[in-house]
Protein backbone atom coordinates (compact mmCIF):
# COMPACT_ATOMS: atom_id res chain seq x y z
CA UNK A 1 0.00 0.00 0.00
CA UNK A 2 1.22 3.50 -0.77
CA UNK A 3 2.35 5.29 2.38
CA UNK A 4 0.41 8.40 1.30
CA UNK A 5 -2.81 6.38 1.36
CA UNK A 6 -2.35 5.42 5.03
CA UNK A 7 -4.58 7.18 7.61
CA UNK A 8 -2.89 9.86 9.72
CA UNK A 9 -3.09 7.69 12.89
CA UNK A 10 -1.31 4.77 11.16
CA UNK A 11 1.33 7.15 9.78
CA UNK A 12 2.02 8.43 13.30
CA UNK A 13 2.17 4.89 14.64
CA UNK A 14 4.53 3.83 11.89
CA UNK A 15 6.69 6.91 12.47
CA UNK A 16 6.81 6.22 16.22
CA UNK A 17 7.85 2.60 15.64
CA UNK A 18 10.61 3.72 13.27
CA UNK A 19 11.94 6.24 15.77
CA UNK A 20 11.71 3.75 18.66
CA UNK A 21 13.47 1.03 16.65
CA UNK A 22 16.21 3.46 15.62
CA UNK A 23 16.77 4.59 19.20
CA UNK A 24 16.83 1.00 20.43
CA UNK A 25 19.36 0.08 17.74
CA UNK A 26 21.50 3.09 18.66
CA UNK A 27 21.36 2.12 22.32
CA UNK A 28 22.67 -1.37 21.63
CA UNK A 29 25.45 -0.14 19.33
CA UNK A 30 26.58 2.30 22.02
CA UNK A 31 29.27 -0.17 23.18
CA UNK A 32 31.21 0.55 19.98
CA UNK A 33 31.94 4.07 21.26
CA UNK A 34 34.48 2.85 23.80
CA UNK A 35 35.55 0.20 26.26
CA UNK A 36 34.36 -0.13 29.81
CA UNK A 37 36.65 0.88 32.63
CA UNK A 38 38.45 -2.39 33.43
CA UNK A 39 39.81 -1.42 36.90
CA UNK A 40 36.27 -0.67 38.06
CA UNK A 41 34.96 -3.91 36.52
CA UNK A 42 37.75 -6.00 38.09
CA UNK A 43 37.14 -4.48 41.53
CA UNK A 44 33.42 -5.25 41.23
CA UNK A 45 34.14 -8.87 40.32
CA UNK A 46 36.70 -9.32 43.11
CA UNK A 47 34.29 -7.93 45.72
CA UNK A 48 31.41 -10.01 44.34
CA UNK A 49 33.50 -13.21 44.48
CA UNK A 50 34.77 -12.57 48.01
CA UNK A 51 31.27 -11.52 49.07
CA UNK A 52 29.68 -14.75 47.84
CA UNK A 53 32.37 -16.87 49.53
CA UNK A 54 32.00 -15.04 52.85
CA UNK A 55 28.19 -15.05 52.66
CA UNK A 56 28.25 -18.83 52.24
CA UNK A 57 30.75 -19.24 55.07
CA UNK A 58 28.61 -17.09 57.35
CA UNK A 59 25.27 -18.64 56.39
CA UNK A 60 25.58 -22.42 56.12
CA UNK A 61 24.99 -23.07 59.83
CA UNK A 62 21.99 -20.77 59.98
CA UNK A 63 20.62 -22.35 56.78
CA UNK A 64 21.03 -25.86 58.24
CA UNK A 65 19.00 -25.04 61.35
CA UNK A 66 16.51 -22.40 60.15
CA UNK A 67 15.44 -23.29 56.61
CA UNK A 68 12.49 -25.61 55.92
CA UNK A 69 14.54 -28.44 54.36
CA UNK A 70 17.58 -27.89 56.61
CA UNK A 71 19.66 -27.20 53.52
CA UNK A 72 23.11 -25.73 54.30
CA UNK A 73 23.27 -24.40 50.74
CA UNK A 74 19.87 -22.68 50.86
CA UNK A 75 21.10 -19.08 51.07
CA UNK A 76 24.08 -19.41 48.75
CA UNK A 77 22.02 -21.14 46.03
CA UNK A 78 19.46 -18.34 46.02
CA UNK A 79 22.14 -15.65 46.19
CA UNK A 80 24.02 -17.25 43.29
CA UNK A 81 20.90 -17.25 41.13
CA UNK A 82 20.38 -13.52 41.66
CA UNK A 83 24.11 -12.86 41.29
CA UNK A 84 24.16 -14.66 37.91
CA UNK A 85 21.14 -12.69 36.69
CA UNK A 86 22.69 -9.53 38.13
CA UNK A 87 25.99 -10.20 36.35
CA UNK A 88 24.15 -10.72 33.06
CA UNK A 89 22.18 -7.54 33.68
CA UNK A 90 25.37 -5.63 34.48
CA UNK A 91 26.98 -6.71 31.20
CA UNK A 92 23.80 -5.85 29.27
CA UNK A 93 23.36 -2.44 30.92
CA UNK A 94 27.05 -1.63 30.43
CA UNK A 95 26.57 -2.16 26.67
CA UNK A 96 23.48 0.09 26.47
CA UNK A 97 23.60 3.87 26.24
CA UNK A 98 22.94 5.21 29.75
CA UNK A 99 20.81 7.99 28.19
CA UNK A 100 18.09 5.35 27.75
CA UNK A 101 17.64 5.45 31.54
CA UNK A 102 16.90 9.15 31.27
CA UNK A 103 14.05 8.48 28.85
CA UNK A 104 12.57 6.05 31.38
CA UNK A 105 12.78 8.43 34.35
CA UNK A 106 9.04 9.09 34.69
CA UNK A 107 7.94 5.41 34.42
CA UNK A 108 10.73 4.43 36.84
CA UNK A 109 9.56 7.06 39.33
CA UNK A 110 5.90 6.03 39.11
CA UNK A 111 6.64 2.30 39.40
CA UNK A 112 8.93 2.82 42.41
CA UNK A 113 6.43 5.02 44.25
CA UNK A 114 3.72 2.48 43.47
CA UNK A 115 5.82 -0.34 44.95
CA UNK A 116 6.64 1.73 48.06
CA UNK A 117 2.90 2.29 48.58
CA UNK A 118 1.93 -1.31 47.78
CA UNK A 119 4.44 -2.77 50.24
CA UNK A 120 2.35 -1.31 53.07
CA UNK A 121 -0.44 -3.69 52.09
CA UNK A 122 1.81 -6.70 52.71
CA UNK A 123 1.92 -8.54 56.05
CA UNK A 124 4.67 -7.05 58.27
CA UNK A 125 7.80 -9.08 58.99
CA UNK A 126 9.11 -8.48 62.53
CA UNK A 127 6.96 -5.36 62.68
CA UNK A 128 8.30 -3.69 59.51
CA UNK A 129 6.99 -3.41 55.95
CA UNK A 130 9.88 -3.99 53.54
CA UNK A 131 9.12 -6.98 51.30
CA UNK A 132 6.57 -7.83 48.62
CA UNK A 133 6.03 -11.59 48.48
CA UNK A 134 5.81 -12.89 44.92
CA UNK A 135 5.67 -16.54 45.98
CA UNK A 136 8.93 -17.82 44.49
CA UNK A 137 10.88 -14.84 45.84
CA UNK A 138 10.37 -11.45 47.44
CA UNK A 139 11.34 -7.98 46.28
CA UNK A 140 12.38 -5.05 48.44
CA UNK A 141 11.14 -1.75 46.96
CA UNK A 142 13.58 0.31 49.04
CA UNK A 143 16.48 -1.20 47.06
CA UNK A 144 14.90 0.04 43.82
CA UNK A 145 14.17 3.42 45.42
CA UNK A 146 17.90 4.02 46.05
CA UNK A 147 18.58 4.06 42.32
CA UNK A 148 15.33 5.78 41.36
CA UNK A 149 15.96 8.85 43.53
CA UNK A 150 19.40 9.24 41.93
CA UNK A 151 17.99 8.87 38.39
CA UNK A 152 15.16 11.35 38.99
CA UNK A 153 17.29 14.04 40.65
CA UNK A 154 20.10 13.66 38.08
CA UNK A 155 17.59 14.06 35.24
CA UNK A 156 15.95 17.19 36.65
CA UNK A 157 19.19 18.89 37.69
CA UNK A 158 20.82 18.19 34.32
CA UNK A 159 17.72 19.47 32.50
CA UNK A 160 17.52 22.71 34.50
CA UNK A 161 21.13 23.43 35.57
CA UNK A 162 20.53 27.17 35.94
CA UNK A 163 17.69 26.79 38.42
CA UNK A 164 19.65 25.34 41.32
CA UNK A 165 19.43 28.69 43.12
CA UNK A 166 15.69 29.00 42.45
CA UNK A 167 13.75 28.21 45.61
CA UNK A 168 10.74 26.91 43.62
CA UNK A 169 12.91 24.39 41.80
CA UNK A 170 14.70 23.43 45.02
CA UNK A 171 11.26 22.97 46.57
CA UNK A 172 10.32 20.57 43.76
CA UNK A 173 13.47 18.51 44.34
CA UNK A 174 12.82 18.54 48.09
CA UNK A 175 9.23 17.40 47.50
CA UNK A 176 10.41 14.44 45.41
CA UNK A 177 13.05 13.51 48.00
CA UNK A 178 10.51 14.00 50.80
CA UNK A 179 8.07 11.63 49.06
CA UNK A 180 10.63 8.82 49.12
CA UNK A 181 11.70 9.61 52.68
CA UNK A 182 8.09 9.72 53.89
CA UNK A 183 7.15 6.42 52.26
CA UNK A 184 10.22 4.72 53.74
CA UNK A 185 9.34 6.07 57.18
CA UNK A 186 5.90 4.48 56.81
CA UNK A 187 7.71 1.19 56.14
CA UNK A 188 9.50 1.71 59.49
CA UNK A 189 12.73 1.55 57.50
CA UNK A 190 14.93 3.98 59.44
CA UNK A 191 18.20 3.03 57.74
CA UNK A 192 16.64 3.31 54.27
CA UNK A 193 15.21 6.71 55.22
CA UNK A 194 18.60 8.03 56.34
CA UNK A 195 20.38 6.54 53.33
CA UNK A 196 18.04 7.98 50.69
CA UNK A 197 17.96 11.36 52.43
CA UNK A 198 21.79 11.46 52.42
CA UNK A 199 22.02 10.33 48.77
CA UNK A 200 19.49 12.96 47.72
CA UNK A 201 21.33 15.79 49.50
CA UNK A 202 24.66 14.72 47.99
CA UNK A 203 23.27 14.64 44.43
CA UNK A 204 21.54 18.00 44.90
CA UNK A 205 24.65 19.64 46.30
CA UNK A 206 26.88 18.20 43.57
CA UNK A 207 24.35 19.50 41.04
CA UNK A 208 24.95 23.05 42.24
CA UNK A 209 22.49 23.50 45.09
CA UNK A 210 23.02 27.02 46.38
CA UNK A 211 26.32 27.13 44.51
CA UNK A 212 26.52 30.90 44.96
CA UNK A 213 26.88 30.43 48.70
CA UNK A 214 30.05 28.92 50.16
CA UNK A 215 28.25 28.11 53.38
CA UNK A 216 25.84 25.73 51.65
CA UNK A 217 27.73 22.46 52.27
CA UNK A 218 28.31 22.90 56.02
CA UNK A 219 24.72 24.10 56.41
CA UNK A 220 23.43 21.00 54.58
CA UNK A 221 25.57 18.71 56.73
CA UNK A 222 24.45 20.42 59.95
CA UNK A 223 20.83 20.37 58.76
CA UNK A 224 21.04 16.65 58.02
CA UNK A 225 22.59 15.90 61.41
CA UNK A 226 20.00 18.04 63.20
CA UNK A 227 17.13 16.27 61.40
CA UNK A 228 18.63 12.90 62.28
CA UNK A 229 19.21 13.96 65.88
CA UNK A 230 15.64 15.23 66.24
CA UNK A 231 14.29 11.96 64.81
CA UNK A 232 16.36 9.91 67.28
CA UNK A 233 15.35 12.16 70.21
CA UNK A 234 11.63 12.02 69.39
CA UNK A 235 11.67 8.25 68.94
CA UNK A 236 13.62 7.81 72.20
CA UNK A 237 11.27 10.10 74.17
CA UNK A 238 8.06 8.97 72.49
CA UNK A 239 8.40 5.23 71.71
CA UNK A 240 4.90 5.07 70.23
CA UNK A 241 6.18 6.99 67.15
CA UNK A 242 8.19 3.96 66.07
CA UNK A 243 8.46 1.15 68.61
CA UNK A 244 10.76 -0.84 66.31
CA UNK A 245 13.28 2.01 66.08
CA UNK A 246 12.95 2.85 69.80
CA UNK A 247 14.12 -0.62 70.82
CA UNK A 248 17.21 -0.31 68.59
CA UNK A 249 18.06 3.21 69.79
CA UNK A 250 17.64 2.29 73.47
CA UNK A 251 19.84 -0.77 72.94
CA UNK A 252 22.62 1.50 71.60
CA UNK A 253 22.68 3.85 74.55
CA UNK A 254 21.84 1.36 77.30
CA UNK A 255 24.47 -1.38 77.04
CA UNK A 256 22.69 -3.47 79.69
CA UNK A 257 19.34 -3.27 77.93
CA UNK A 258 17.72 -6.69 77.33
CA UNK A 259 20.94 -8.63 76.53
CA UNK A 260 18.90 -11.62 75.32
CA UNK A 261 16.75 -9.43 73.05
CA UNK A 262 17.67 -6.17 71.33
CA UNK A 263 21.39 -6.36 72.16
CA UNK A 264 21.86 -10.08 71.51
CA UNK A 265 22.87 -9.60 67.88
CA UNK A 266 25.13 -6.60 68.59
CA UNK A 267 26.86 -8.17 71.59
CA UNK A 268 27.68 -11.34 69.67
CA UNK A 269 28.85 -9.25 66.74
CA UNK A 270 31.36 -7.57 69.05
CA UNK A 271 32.48 -10.96 70.36
CA UNK A 272 33.06 -12.08 66.75
CA UNK A 273 35.06 -8.98 65.86
CA UNK A 274 37.14 -9.19 69.03
CA UNK A 275 37.89 -12.89 68.71
CA UNK A 276 39.15 -12.52 65.14
CA UNK A 277 42.42 -10.98 66.28
CA UNK A 278 45.02 -10.00 63.72
CA UNK A 279 44.71 -12.86 61.21
CA UNK A 280 41.38 -14.43 62.16
CA UNK A 281 40.32 -17.97 62.99
CA UNK A 282 40.36 -19.07 59.34
CA UNK A 283 37.79 -19.29 56.58
CA UNK A 284 34.76 -21.26 57.76
CA UNK A 285 36.03 -21.46 61.36
CA UNK A 286 33.78 -18.83 62.99
CA UNK A 287 32.15 -19.84 66.27
CA UNK A 288 29.72 -16.91 66.53
CA UNK A 289 27.84 -17.98 63.40
CA UNK A 290 26.70 -21.09 65.31
CA UNK A 291 23.38 -19.45 66.18
CA UNK A 292 24.94 -16.70 68.32
CA UNK A 293 24.87 -13.96 65.67
CA UNK A 294 21.33 -14.43 64.41
CA UNK A 295 21.00 -14.33 60.62
CA UNK A 296 24.74 -13.75 60.08
CA UNK A 297 24.22 -13.89 56.31
CA UNK A 298 22.48 -10.51 56.34
CA UNK A 299 23.48 -7.26 57.99
CA UNK A 300 26.09 -8.79 60.33
CA UNK A 301 28.10 -10.72 57.75
CA UNK A 302 31.02 -8.31 58.28
CA UNK A 303 31.31 -9.47 61.89
CA UNK A 304 31.91 -13.02 60.61
CA UNK A 305 34.40 -11.61 58.09
CA UNK A 306 36.33 -10.04 60.98
CA UNK A 307 36.24 -13.25 63.00
CA UNK A 308 37.40 -15.52 60.17
CA UNK A 309 39.79 -13.21 58.31
CA UNK A 310 40.88 -11.05 61.21
CA UNK A 311 41.89 -7.40 61.27
CA UNK A 312 44.10 -7.82 58.19
CA UNK A 313 41.36 -9.41 56.10
CA UNK A 314 38.77 -6.84 57.17
CA UNK A 315 41.11 -3.96 56.31
CA UNK A 316 41.90 -5.47 52.90
CA UNK A 317 38.19 -5.79 52.10
CA UNK A 318 37.51 -2.22 53.21
CA UNK A 319 40.50 -1.20 51.08
CA UNK A 320 38.88 -2.84 48.04
CA UNK A 321 35.70 -0.89 48.71
CA UNK A 322 37.75 2.29 48.98
CA UNK A 323 39.50 1.61 45.66
CA UNK A 324 36.14 0.95 44.00
CA UNK A 325 34.71 4.22 45.34
CA UNK A 326 37.81 6.19 44.31
CA UNK A 327 37.65 4.72 40.80
CA UNK A 328 33.96 5.57 40.71
CA UNK A 329 34.70 9.19 41.56
CA UNK A 330 37.32 9.25 38.80
CA UNK A 331 34.55 8.28 36.37
CA UNK A 332 32.33 11.00 37.88
CA UNK A 333 34.91 13.72 37.24
CA UNK A 334 35.60 12.55 33.67
CA UNK A 335 32.04 11.79 32.58
CA UNK A 336 30.83 13.30 29.32
CA UNK A 337 27.96 15.39 30.72
CA UNK A 338 26.25 16.55 33.90
CA UNK A 339 23.59 13.84 33.87
CA UNK A 340 26.19 11.07 33.60
CA UNK A 341 28.29 12.61 36.38
CA UNK A 342 25.35 12.93 38.78
CA UNK A 343 24.08 9.44 37.95
CA UNK A 344 27.44 7.83 38.79
CA UNK A 345 27.96 10.12 41.78
CA UNK A 346 24.68 9.01 43.34
CA UNK A 347 25.52 5.33 42.84
CA UNK A 348 29.03 5.71 44.27
CA UNK A 349 27.78 7.76 47.24
CA UNK A 350 25.14 5.11 47.95
CA UNK A 351 27.80 2.40 47.93
CA UNK A 352 30.11 4.37 50.24
CA UNK A 353 27.41 5.33 52.74
CA UNK A 354 26.12 1.75 52.93
CA UNK A 355 29.60 0.40 53.69
CA UNK A 356 30.17 3.04 56.39
CA UNK A 357 26.77 2.51 58.02
CA UNK A 358 27.01 -1.29 57.94
CA UNK A 359 30.45 -1.30 59.58
CA UNK A 360 29.19 1.22 62.14
CA UNK A 361 26.23 -1.04 62.98
CA UNK A 362 28.26 -4.23 63.48
CA UNK A 363 30.77 -2.34 65.65
CA UNK A 364 27.99 -0.82 67.82
CA UNK A 365 28.64 2.79 66.80
CA UNK A 366 25.07 3.39 65.61
CA UNK A 367 21.75 1.58 66.26
CA UNK A 368 21.13 -1.78 64.62
CA UNK A 369 19.23 -0.33 61.68
CA UNK A 370 19.24 -3.24 59.26
CA UNK A 371 21.47 -1.96 56.48
CA UNK A 372 23.19 -4.41 54.15
CA UNK A 373 26.87 -4.61 53.19
CA UNK A 374 27.14 -4.34 49.37
CA UNK A 375 28.24 -7.58 47.63
CA UNK A 376 28.32 -9.47 50.95
CA UNK A 377 24.87 -9.43 52.57
CA UNK A 378 22.20 -11.92 51.54
CA UNK A 379 19.35 -10.43 49.52
CA UNK A 380 18.16 -11.05 45.97
CA UNK A 381 16.81 -7.56 45.20
CA UNK A 382 19.87 -5.99 46.81
CA UNK A 383 22.53 -7.89 44.82
CA UNK A 384 20.52 -7.63 41.58
CA UNK A 385 20.03 -3.85 41.86
CA UNK A 386 23.63 -3.34 42.96
CA UNK A 387 25.03 -5.14 39.92
CA UNK A 388 22.65 -3.29 37.58
CA UNK A 389 23.92 -0.03 39.09
CA UNK A 390 27.48 -1.16 38.50
CA UNK A 391 26.44 -1.72 34.89
CA UNK A 392 25.26 1.90 34.70
CA UNK A 393 28.65 3.10 35.96
CA UNK A 394 30.42 0.94 33.38
CA UNK A 395 28.13 2.29 30.65
CA UNK A 396 29.07 5.85 31.58
CA UNK A 397 32.74 4.87 31.71
CA UNK A 398 32.70 3.97 27.98
CA UNK A 399 32.57 7.62 26.99
CA UNK A 400 34.37 9.04 30.05
CA UNK A 401 37.51 11.02 29.28
CA UNK A 402 39.95 8.67 30.98
CA UNK A 403 42.65 6.27 29.91
CA UNK A 404 41.27 2.77 29.36
CA UNK A 405 43.44 -0.12 30.56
Amino acid sequence: MNEKALPASKKRKKGFLKRFTAKLRDAFTYSKQGRIDMPFFILVMVLLTIGLIMMFSASFVSALYNTPNHDSFYYIKRQLIFAVFGFGGMILVSAIDYKLIRKLTVPLFLVTVGLLIFVRTQPPVDGVYRWIDLGVFTIQPSEIAKFTIVAVLAHLIAKFPNRMNDMKFIGLLALILGTFVGLLMLEKHLSGTVLIFAIGLCVMYAGGLWSKHKWALPVLIIFGLVVLGVMVFLIYKFPSINEHAFVRIKALFDKDYDPLGARWQTNNSLYAIGSGGLLGSGLGQSMQKYLYVSEPQNDFVFAIVCEELGFVGAVLILGLFMLLIIRGFMIVTRAKNTYASLLVLGIVVQLGIQVILNVAVVSDLIPNTGISLPFFSYGGTSILMLLLEMGVVLSVSRTARMEKI
